[in-house]
């Protein structure tokens, strides 16, 4: 009975990874829509008046709050928050695999196809400095310039070093983290939005 009991909680548990429930979780929208015929990424500048990341360009998101029925419900929020754009013009296409940042953040992406009218006449300035666009076609030719930033760990005062093999001497891992960077025009595209954008891409290239 124990046994069966475990399996079927098991079986039912839809947890992603150990931590996710308790995780800051966000979720964001990349947006496609069409100019002159041809296939662009929609991108935001963040209002340089916001206190967090002013002037870094992103994909409309956020925070998933409780009230928000799942992850796809809070990227439609948010786009229509920043974007001004109504959420049920908007058309989801398919949801990206979540990125996990760390065991206390995740992003879950959405794709979805906009009206890029609606969007460059509509978008929030309190929050959006500005909007533009990057032609597929160009993203799917041009690689992202990678640069390695090392991370190593950086244990506080009150860590307990006495209850760990060789104390204050262990050996942490370390690590590097990989950051992509696009330059388009007068723009660069980097950090999240970059690395989301670029698994996007090479899905993309595999469509024949």
């Amino acid at each position: 009975m124990f046994l069966d009991e475990l399996k079927k909680q098991l079986e039912d548990n839809n947890s992603l990874f150990i931590g996710e429930e308790t995780a800051f979780r966000s979720a964001v929208l990349l947006p496609l829509v069409q100019d002159e015929g041809e296939w662009h990424v929609v991108f935001e500048v963040r209002a340089f008046t916001m206190r967090k990341q002013p002037g870094d360009i992103s994909f409309p998101g956020g925070r998933i709050d409780a009230e928000d029925a799942s992850p796809m419900a809070a990227a439609l929020r948010e786009t229509e928050e920043e974007l001004g754009i109504d959420r049920n013009t908007v058309k989801i296409i398919g949801k990206l695999s979540p990125y996990i940042a760390s065991p206390s953040f995740v992003v879950y992406p959405f794709v979805a196809v906009c009206d890029y009218h609606e969007i460059i006449h509509s978008y929030n300035k309190d929050e959006v400095e500005e909007v533009f666009s990057i032609p597929l076609r160009w993203l799917m030719e041009h690689e992202p310039v990678l640069h390695r930033v090392p991370v190593q760990p950086a244990p506080l005062p009150d860590f307990p070093f006495d209850k760990i093999f060789n104390g204050e001497k262990y050996q942490w891992g370390k690590r590097s983290q990989e950051e992509w960077f696009y330059e388009y025009e007068n723009y660069t595209v980097w950090g999240l939005t970059a690395r989301i954008l670029k698994y996007f891409i090479e899905i993309m290239k595999q469509i024949e």
